[in-house]
């Protein structure tokens, strides 16, 4: 990968471009956190060439959400559970939605 292609990728969610510390710094935490919602496995971060984790921006949404919630008093892993229950359900919401509107999509009209 030339280092166009990595600064072209800087817009996807999913591309690992935040080291542990610079995400730490941004999410106003600690490393130690971060390592914590690790090992919870709510966020597995991806590893560079020479083992350092690497976040992506919407690993550091789940780990800012984790935050919340653990400064609001949840334990941690209950906040890991909270925060992987709230994405089954949204993910049930989304496929519900598409179900209804192929439902809708196939019933045919009636005019009369």
């Amino acid at each position: 990968m030339t280092a166009d292609d990595s600064f072209n990728r800087l817009d996807d969610d999913d591309y690992p471009a935040y080291t542990m510390g610079r995400a730490a710094e941004m999410l106003g935490t600690t490393q130690g956190f971060l390592r914590a919602l690790g090992e919870a496995r709510l966020i597995t971060p991806l590893r560079s060439a020479g083992g350092h984790r690497r976040y992506s921006r919407y690993q550091l949404r789940i780990a800012a959400r984790a935050r919340e919630l653990v400064d609001q008093g949840t334990p941690i892993e209950a906040a890991c559970r909270i925060i992987i229950l709230e994405d089954q359900l949204e993910e049930a919401q989304r496929i519900n939605a598409e179900h209804r509107h192929a439902a809708e999509s196939a019933t045919p009209t009636n005019a009369a």
